[in-house]
């Protein structure tokens, strides 16, 4: 789950692709809103609002690229066996109606 911060200036758009090829070395399509995570305190380093997008490949190759330091693709299944930061399990849960 690529992530990261808007930076001034920056649509949150913008910023999902950007973090998304900084983190994965993926080119993505957005393909819409899956949802949006604003509890004050969902992340213990203070009140964050997340917002999750849904997202095609449309290029770059799956590696750990310049702000990542592994990067892999695992199914769903897996993933929420995982322990997660934050909320993420919900997140997952919610993206994929599980």
């Amino acid at each position: 789950m690529p992530g990261g911060f808007v930076e001034y200036g920056e649509t949150v758009e913008t910023a999902v692709l950007r973090e998304v090829k900084e983190e994965t070395g993926l080119d993505i399509d957005l393909k819409g809103i899956s949802g949006i995570y604003s509890k004050p305190d969902r992340d213990p380093r203070g009140h964050t609002v997340t917002i999750c997008f849904k997202a095609q490949k449309i290029g770059g190759e799956l590696k750990a690229d310049s702000d990542a330091g592994d990067v892999a693709c695992i199914k769903i299944e897996e993933a929420i066996t995982w322990e997660l930061a934050f909320d993420h399990k919900q997140i997952l849960e919610d993206a994929f109606i599980i």
